[in-house]
């Protein structure tokens, strides 16, 4: 997939510092694979969970941030949405954002 942006994570983990190997790891998979739906998904992260608008919603070191994305499957495309802790995550409306 084409992640787009990194710049976007790399931010993060800047204020972050403890999300930065989750967040690395999570991209280098993420760039090498080409995921065709959300059961592609799925079968590698078991607590992924899908929303409205081929967004999908990660649970990021153990579940302490989320990471949203809006995957453009017939491209190859993934936008990074969101990126935040659960507290910032339970103020945004994940399936407009």
């Amino acid at each position: 997939m084409r992640v787009i942006a990194r710049r976007t994570l790399r931010d993060f983990w800047e204020r972050h510092a403890d999300s930065e190997q989750a967040l690395k790891a999570w991209f280098h998979e993420a760039r090498s694979t080409r995921w065709k739906s959300f059961t592609d998904i799925k079968a590698r992260y078991r607590s992924a969970n899908a929303l409205p608008g081929n967004r999908v919603v990660f649970n990021i070191k153990g579940n302490t941030y989320r990471l949203i994305i809006r995957l453009h499957y017939n491209t190859g495309y993934a936008f990074i949405r969101f990126i935040g802790t659960h507290a910032e995550y339970d103020k945004i409306d994940a399936t407009t954002i």
